[in-house]
Parts: C-alpha cells; sequence; structure tokens
C-alpha cells in the first residue's frame, strides 16, 4: 500500500492528525450550516450536491420537511465512491480521510438538529456569507488537509476520470466544481447563485492555502548590481540574512554579473532598497511575493512536516 502513512495508534502524532480532523471538521461544518447551505450557495464538492438535493426535495419526507439532510446526503454517497475510488485507483484514501467526511457529515447534520431555525442564515447579506462561509470551510478542509487525509467526495471523481485521460488532476476538480456549480445554476434557476458559489470556491482556495502554508512576510530578492560586495556585506552583517550568487551574463552587453539571491523580511525590503539606492542607483532588483519558505533561518522543514 504504497499511498497509505501507517502512524503508530495513540502515539502523538496518531493524537495531532485525529485532532485536526475533528476540529477541521467542525469548522468545516459550521461554515456550511451558518452561511452556505442557508443562501442556496454551491461550492462545488459533494456537499454542493448536497445542498442541491437538500432543497429540491423540502416537503419530500415527513420527518425530514426542510429536505433531505446535507451531511447524510454526503455520507452515502462518499461511501461507496470511496470504495470505487479504492479498487480503480488503489489504496489512496486511509482510514483518516473516511474519519474526515464522517465527522463532517456528522457535524453538519448536528449542528442544524442543534439549530433553533436551522433554515435561517447566521447573516442575511449573501456576500457577507461567501466570504466568512468561504473562510471557514477553507480553514476546515485545511486542516484536514494537514492531517495528510483527502477531502475525498468530488477529488475521487476527478482522479478517477484523470486516470483515464491525459487531463491534469487540477484542471479536472475546477471541471467537476464548476459543473457542480452549474447544476445549482439548473437547479433553483438563479444566475446569482453560481456567482455567489464560484466566488465561495475561490475564497476557500485561498483559506486552504493560508491555512496549509502560513502568511508569509518575507520577499525573495534577485538583485544585480556591480557592487555586488558591499551589498553581500549589508545582507550578511547588517541584516544578518544569508543568500546565494549565481553567475549570469548580460544579455546586451555580454558582461559577467554577479546575482544576489536572498530572502528578507518586508521591513529589511526597505532597509535594503534604501541601501542600495545609495550605493549603486543603477543595480537591478526584482522582488517577489513568496508563498512559504522552508530550511535554516526560516521554519524547519522537519517540524513543518512533524507539525
Amino acid at each position: 500500500m504504497p499511498f497509505l502513512q501507517k502512524d503508530k495508534i495513540f502515539s502523538l502524532t496518531w493524537f495531532k492528525d485525529y485532532s485536526l480532523i475533528t476540529i477541521g471538521s467542525f469548522i468545516l461544518a459550521v461554515g456550511f450550516v451558518y452561511f452556505i447551505t442557508p443562501h442556496k450557495i454551491v461550492p462545488g464538492g459533494l456537499f454542493g450536491i448536497a445542498i442541491i438535493v437538500h432543497f429540491l426535495t423540502r416537503g419530500w419526507f415527513e420527518f425530514w420537511p426542510d429536505g433531505f439532510p446535507v451531511g447524510l446526503f454526503s455520507l452515502l454517497v462518499n461511501i461507496p465512491l470511496t470504495i470505487a475510488g479504492i479498487k480503480i485507483l488503489g489504496p489512496r484514501f486511509g482510514v483518516k480521510t473516511v474519519v474526515g467526511f464522517v465527522l463532517s457529515s456528522v457535524f453538519i447534520d448536528l449542528i442544524t438538529y442543534l439549530r433553533v431555525n436551522s433554515q435561517a442564515p447566521l447573516v442575511h447579506d449573501v456576500l457577507l456569507s461567501c466570504i466568512f462561509g468561504g473562510v471557514l470551510i477553507g480553514v476546515g478542509t485545511g486542516l484536514i488537509f494537514k492531517s495528510r487525509a483527502t477531502s475525498g467526495g468530488s477529488d475521487i471523481i476527478a482522479m478517477i476520470i484523470a486516470k483515464h485521460t491525459n487531463m491534469q488532476l487540477g484542471q479536472l476538480m475546477i471541471y467537476v466544481d464548476s459543473a457542480i456549480v452549474l447544476l445549482g445554476l439548473a437547479a433553483f434557476q438563479d444566475w446569482q447563485i453560481p456567482l455567489y458559489s464560484w466566488l465561495a470556491i475561490y475564497i476557500t482556495g485561498r483559506a486552504i492555502d493560508v491555512t496549509l502554508e502560513g502568511v508569509s512576510y518575507h520577499k525573495a530578492l534577485f538583485i544585480i548590481s556591480s557592487q555586488h560586495e558591499l551589498i553581500k556585506e549589508k545582507i550578511l552583517s547588517d541584516l544578518e540574512r544569508g543568500g546565494t550568487y549565481f553567475q549570469g551574463k548580460g544579455m546586451f552587453t555580454n558582461e559577467e554579473k554577479q546575482i544576489i539571491y536572498t530572502v528578507v523580511s518586508r521591513r529589511e525590503v526597505a532597509i535594503l532598497e534604501k541601501f542600495i539606492s545609495e550605493i549603486d542607483p543603477n543595480a537591478f532588483i526584482t522582488i517577489m511575493d513568496t508563498r512559504e519558505i522552508l530550511g535554516e533561518g526560516f521554519q524547519s522543514l522537519k517540524l513543518k512536516v512533524n507539525s
């Protein structure tokens, strides 16, 4: 089983992973119950289909007058979907993935049941609901991902299609989620729903990235200057940062150049810019945002993987 990571039961890693799954599932459920579902927003995925079914089946069942429960529908579809995924794709989906979608489904229906008015949104502004619902779902999903579990659901459908086509998995996941959003348009006949839904999907994706990678306050710089020795001393001695030299050649002049690559904080960017402007106003500097920095002087790669 090459895709499964086995953690020792009741070990510290085991407790951390299942705590992340439990907390993440609860946060995700709060996002759906209080912000997304009441406005009929369809943020892709299996829960998006469950929201459509929930509203279309309103009044069908005497014991579920508000419609088929979102969590229960997701659970009933996720189980055979996961079994099919294991048969077609191999053992990629471990116990943690199953626990993740089971807890998410249970929390969604439990919170809905405990609410006085399960159909009322926490706020009536749809845009605010998209933003806060997307953030909560993204943070919850990100915590589940941090435990090295998958989200299951429509991801499995995309993986199965990817196996039998030459399409990239990332593209397929976008297509699958977009198809679910358009299904919501067909079901509810309201153009605002897909627009708000795509907004919620985007916010969810950004929140997942921030949860997994953290918020970076650092910038990566490429510096080309004839005064590279002075700049190197400034970086090493004053800013107490490291860097790397690259050998380059000017395309127009064919002149050999030393290129400095370094990573500094936002505050240190301003310090470095002022210093370079004083010693070499003709220097060429490229400043780039960084998503995540792992290594000496920053976040430990080993601690990140084991956290």
